[in-house]
């Protein structure tokens, strides 16, 4: 038991950020400052402040000023896209979200976990990709390296820990598949 979890021996790796300390400071000011505090209907700005940070996003993509982005510049997001009020895009690693796609409220799209078998609890990242036209409702959870083809559903407080099959509607934790989703 001496060997697993000391925090004393944590350190995060170089570079793991993606971007300079300062520029890191830099953008949580400018979230706390300019882009949580602005107006809902303020969408073109939002996307303005992401996109002067190195995140890729698409056109009139609506982001709730409650979102909370980590790692701008590890974020693509596609044309017409949607990010609810308090989703957490957590982008250690890189998050691409396609066309015409919906994260809901308070989903939790998480790239980044710790080696809890290792002495210094080494932290790592691992990319998510999620497809176009998906719809991933309310409070849904996305684990590290997650890959989630085209036209899937999940449901409502679902949990994804394995990658999902495209057209295809999932509920549950961990999200299990129900049926097939009725494209017209």
């Amino acid at each position: 038991m001496d060997k697993i979890q000391n925090l004393h021996k944590y350190q995060t790796p170089k570079n793991f950020r993606g971007r300079s300390a300062v520029v890191v400071q830099l953008w949580r000011v400018t979230y706390a400052i300019f882009f949580r505090p602005s107006p809902q209907v303020l969408y073109g700005w939002r996307r303005f402040l992401l996109r002067l940070f190195g995140a890729k996003i698409g056109k009139k993509v609506i982001i709730r000023p409650t979102a909370s982005i980590t790692y701008p510049w590890k974020v693509t997001i596609g044309d017409y896209s949607w990010i609810g009020g308090e989703v957490v895009l957590y982008s250690l690693g890189n998050i691409k979200v396609g066309e015409n796609t919906v994260i809901s409220q308070r989903s939790y799209i998480c790239t980044g976990t710790h080696d809890y078998n290792t002495e210094d609890f080494r932290i790592y990242a691992q990319d998510i990709h999620i497809g176009s036209k998906c719809w991933l409702a309310t409070d849904v959870y996305i684990a590290p390296g997650i890959n989630i083809e085209d036209g899937v559903v999940v449901g409502a407080r679902s949990s994804v820990f394995s990658d999902l099959d495209a057209n295809k509607v999932y509920v549950g934790s961990p999200a299990k598949s129900i049926k097939n989703r009725k494209l017209e």
